[in-house]
């Protein structure tokens, strides 16, 4: 899902990743094996409607995996990432790098 040059000088970014809260979430998610909902909430300040949409986007690319659950009576949502977000995050620090670089 990467872009060729934009105006911005933006040259390979993954798109759906450079939105700051998907950064954001996939950042925290490459750092862990999985997490929940309620964790993702805490770490990343979005809202439930906000984070939601964020992460149904990025199941839909394939990024993140989605499980839902309970822990015993409550309701428990799981995400992780996808071995092709694992692959896109990759993709994403590289690109990051390299445009970072002297």
């Amino acid at each position: 899902m990467t872009e060729a040059r934009t105006s911005d000088g933006t040259a390979g970014l993954d798109r759906l990743i450079h939105e700051p809260a998907r950064l954001l979430i996939m950042t925290h998610l490459a750092a862990v094996k999985d997490a929940d909902f309620v964790y993702l909430l805490r770490v990343t300040g979005l809202t439930k409607g906000n984070l939601s949409t964020h992460l149904t986007r990025l199941e839909a690319a394939e990024y993140v995996g989605i499980s839902k659950g309970f822990d015993g009576k409550t309701p428990r949502t799981v995400c992780r990432l996808t071995p092709a977000g694992r692959a896109a995050m990759k993709a994403y620090a590289r690109v990051m790098q390299d445009l970072l670089a002297p």
